[in-house]
């Protein structure tokens, strides 16, 4: 296996060269948290972007923000496309002329899923069918497409590795595994290629810490700041392997130019380590008062949640091995990087 500095090496020579040869790229969902930190790196590479979102779980101030991240030549070669995955006519337009599609729109959250399984079934599976029969018909040279750590399901082995699942534990889970199964059918009966990237646990800066199904460490801060006591689902030594935004939008861009015509694979991105929820809570306590906010209070446990595995943490050999994915961030910097985000918007 490549050495880390050899894998960010690779990253590197990558970002070097879309520089130089700009492209035409479409991220679905580029108002949400992972689609807009991909909208401002693909900007400051100066690539031209067009962006499809229906604004039901993203936020036009996610737009907005990236817009005073850029300058004005690099905002001017993005294109907002405002509609619904679900729609034929919507993501065929949106599609036109598209070199790489980074496909991030859907209803998150296991707990949703439970609440409303039609519509989450109707955006991650109707949505993503929609949008691949699209990209295939536009002829695009890439399909990249946001998976699930989820789909391990019940499989009780650490680290995960991508060819080992076990059953879903959640309605999300199981529209996250159909769309790996759509995306190995269109590779192997049209010969349209994929890949898919099974996200664990990601965190940073414009995530959004409000509502019921905000991710844990959004969640946590805003309480955090806020003063209010942070609740843990359950003892606390659940686990999960916490992966930082940056290291996403590096596996994305990776997929995206090293695919191979008519194949579907599958990577998992992640950090490769795992952090108990108890361990985490004492990260944030200690990195919040590294940016001079003191937070005194203990954790008040709850009952365990419906739907989550007890365990999960990525082998990403593979990834490293076939993209050159070479994660930059630790749980740790990570929290470091995010917090000063989180503190100037919620303090």
């Amino acid at each position: 296996m490549a050495s880390v500095a050899a894998l960010s090496e690779t990253y590197e020579r990558l970002l070097i060269r879309m520089r130089e040869a700009p492209a035409r790229w479409l991220v679905t969902g580029v108002a949400g948290f992972i689609g807009s930190n991909l909208l401002e790196a693909l900007l400051v590479l100066d690539q031209e972007v067009v962006g499809l979102d229906n604004f039901a779980t993203g936020h036009r101030a996610n737009l907005e923000e990236v817009r005073g991240l850029v300058s004005p030549a690099q905002w001017a070669r993005f294109c907002l496309v405002e509609g619904d995955i679900v729609s034929g006519e919507t993501c065929r337009a949106a599609c036109a002329g598209v070199d790489h599609v980074l496909h991030q729109a859907a209803l998150g959250s296991v707990p949703r899923s439970l609440g409303d399984p039609l519509a989450t079934n109707a955006a991650n599976i109707d949505g993503f069918l929609t949008m691949l029969v699209a990209a295939r018909d536009a002829g695009v040279e890439s399909f990249t497409y946001a998976a699930s750590s989820s789909t391990y399901g019940d499989h009780p082995d650490l680290p995960k590795r991508e060819d080992v699942i076990g059953r879903p534990l959640s309605p999300y889970a199981v529209t996250k595994y159909v769309n790996e199964l759509y995306a190995d059918v269109f590779a192997r009966s049209y010969g349209f290629g994929s890949a898919g990237l099974r996200y664990f646990n990601v965190f940073g800066k414009r995530q959004d810490p409000e509502g019921a199904y905000a991710a844990v460490i959004p969640k946590w801060i805003a309480a955090m700041i806020g003063g209010c006591q942070v609740s843990i689902h359950g003892d606390g030594e659940t686990s999960r392997d916490f992966c930082y935004i940056d290291n996403v939008v590096q596996a994305n861009l990776l997929a995206a130019k090293g695919q191979k015509p008519a194949t579907s694979r599958i990577f998992n991105v992640a950090a490769g380590g795992r952090t108990s929820l108890n361990q985490l809570f004492g990260e944030m306590v200690d990195v919040l008062k590294q940016n001079g906010v003191r937070y005194p209070l203990a954790p008040l446990h709850g009952e365990f949640r419906a739907g989550d595995v007890r365990h999960s943490q990525a082998d990403i050999a593979r990834a490293e091995t076939e993209l050159g994915y070479a994660p930059r961030y630790d749980l740790r910097r990570g929290l470091e990087a995010a917090m000063p985000w989180y503190i100037a918007r919620l303090s």
